[in-house]
């Protein structure tokens, strides 16, 4: 009787048996290295957090009481956090505990990117006094660092990211592990800095660098800048790049975007359609923009709505937590009514003119401009004023001589459709301006004198003007929103005859 072979003594069985034996024990011996491997990889791309500073004492907040409460919130632009002290744009955590610290005893909540747009669309707000903490760049130490002090004291911040550096250049940036356990906490949001477009490239031959976002290219292999419609297609596809790497890692979509480096397109070599172009591709994906340089008051408010483009007050790693507090009641709103005897409050002005002097002194005759000087302006709290759109001032002027001198006032201040009134000896113009330059221009003969009473009453549909106590000039508002003109008033005179006296301001009301 024969017996079948057993599969290990069947012919060429062998060497199969010998090698899956290999392999197992080749897996068992590789298992710990494997695991190892994977542990190391998860480790780098989720860093350990620091933990968050010692806190420190009680009080942090000092004259925190004064901080007035506001119908808007302040958009701090923030942008890392870490123990690095050569860098100002590094605020150190225990700064930045110090900063929520202070905030917190005076009363400040902190919004989520939902909370602040629906604001811009006419929403309410969930406190008196908010605040909107962004970051820009998407570094590294706000996991490490900022995350453990948000937690310490509840708030909430918005990360803007450069999606295409997300994972490189470990440890700067961020991860996208770190990223989406930032965004489980329900701490953070994270909105739209660009894909790989924060960063300066040469524009012209020369090899002058700027913002390769507002700035059309110099294509060096052809020896030209690039076309208009070849910066479009490169922003455009650089934006949606930004948005679709967002998406693509479970994060909402994007609602804001944050200017690189902060630069206007008006500082590039856009042009004017160029610039509009950009705005239009920002404003066709995004409710608004955020920038730290507006060449007007944009704080956030309807005036920023209705521009699509917010504001941001800048905070480094000289910003004092009591500092904080004061810039934010520079740019907190204040009402009509809270304007108790402008002139007598100098801190509430804003120079404008060439004296290179602060306040109202040389308005009023306390201060003597220097002699080459022909011309001083002031604006009133011109951040804190940016959405006024119903208010009267009563002002008296004196010392008004011929017609080389004279005062002026001026309404919707750093709106697009400013207002100017020129009050002279016997003569007073009232001046309309917009985007496109200077309107209508009323004119009214005065009785003349040295000194006249003006009133200039504001709405958002006209602009009226009496003198002495009979009406001047009024001017009707355009086919625009009411927002876009929203603005305060400055002050102004101008004196052309040398040795002569300046004119000044007696008296200002605001009613």
């Amino acid at each position: 009787m024969t017996r079948d072979a057993s599969p290990a003594n069947r012919p060429g069985q062998r060497p199969l048996l010998r090698a899956a034996l290999g392999l197992l024990t080749a897996a068992v011996v590789a298992l710990p290295f494997t695991v190892a491997w994977h542990y190391d990889a998860a480790r780098r791309a989720v860093a350990e957090q620091a933990a968050p500073p010692a806190s420190g004492a009680a009080g942090a907040a000092a004259g925190a009481e004064a901080t007035p409460a506001g119908a808007a919130p302040v958009v701090l632009a923030y942008h890392d956090v870490g123990p690095d002290g050569r860098s100002r744009y590094t605020v150190s955590p225990e700064r930045f505990d110090a900063q929520l610290r202070a905030l917190r005893e005076a009363g400040y909540r902190t919004l989520s990117t939902r909370e602040f747009t629906g604001f811009l669309s006419g929403g309410r707000l969930p406190g008196p006094r908010t605040v909107y903490l962004t970051f820009d760049d998407g570094t590294h130490g706000l996991w490490t660092h900022a995350d453990p002090v948000l937690a310490r004291h509840g708030m909430k911040a918005a990360a803007y990211l450069i999606t295409g550096r997300v994972d490189t250049h470990r440890p700067y940036y961020l991860s996208w592990a770190e990223i989406a356990r930032m965004a489980r906490s329900g701490r953070w949001d994270f909105q739209a800095h660009t894909h790989l477009s924060h960063e300066r490239a040469a524009v012209d031959a020369a090899g002058h660098e700027r913002s390769a976002f507002t700035n059309r290219l110099w294509l060096a292999d052809e020896a030209r800048v690039e076309s208009p419609d070849e910066y479009r297609r490169r922003i455009a596809a650089d934006l949606d790049r930004s948005v679709r790497d967002l998406v693509a890692h479970d994060l909402p979509r994007p609602r804001l975007f944050a200017y690189p480096f902060s630069e206007r397109p008006a500082e590039s070599n856009l042009g004017a359609h160029g610039a509009d172009t950009l705005r239009s591709m920002l404003r066709a994906r995004f409710t608004a923009t955020l920038t730290n340089n507006s060449a007007r008051p944009l704080p956030a408010g309807p005036r920023a709505a209705a521009a699509g483009q917010v504001q941001r007050l800048e905070v480094t790693r000289d910003t004092t937590p009591a500092g904080l507090l004061r810039e934010l009641a520079r740019w907190t709103p204040a009402a009509p009514s809270d304007a108790d005897r402008p002139l007598s409050h100098p801190e509430h002005w804003q120079t404008t003119g060439d004296t290179g002097r602060t306040g109202p002194g040389t308005l009023t005759g306390e201060v003597r401009p220097p002699d080459d000087t022909e011309y001083v302006s002031a604006a009133y709290r011109p951040l804190a004023t940016a959405d006024w759109h119903t208010y009267r001032l009563r002002a008296t002027a004196n010392g008004l001589h011929g017609t080389s001198n004279g005062v002026g006032i001026t309404v919707r201040v750093g709106s697009e459709h400013p207002v100017a009134l020129s009050v002279g000896h016997h003569t007073a113009s009232l001046t309309t301006s917009g985007p496109k330059g200077t309107g209508d221009r009323r004119t009214c003969r005065l009785a003349p004198a040295a000194e006249h009473r003006i009133t200039v009453s504001v709405t958002p549909r006209r602009v009226r003007v009496s003198i002495d106590g009979e009406p001047c000039a009024s001017v009707r508002a355009g086919r625009w929103r009411a927002a876009e003109g929203a603005g305060g008033f400055s002050l102004s005179a101008r004196n052309e005859g040398a040795g002569q006296g300046w004119p000044r301001f007696t008296s200002l009301k605001v009613e």
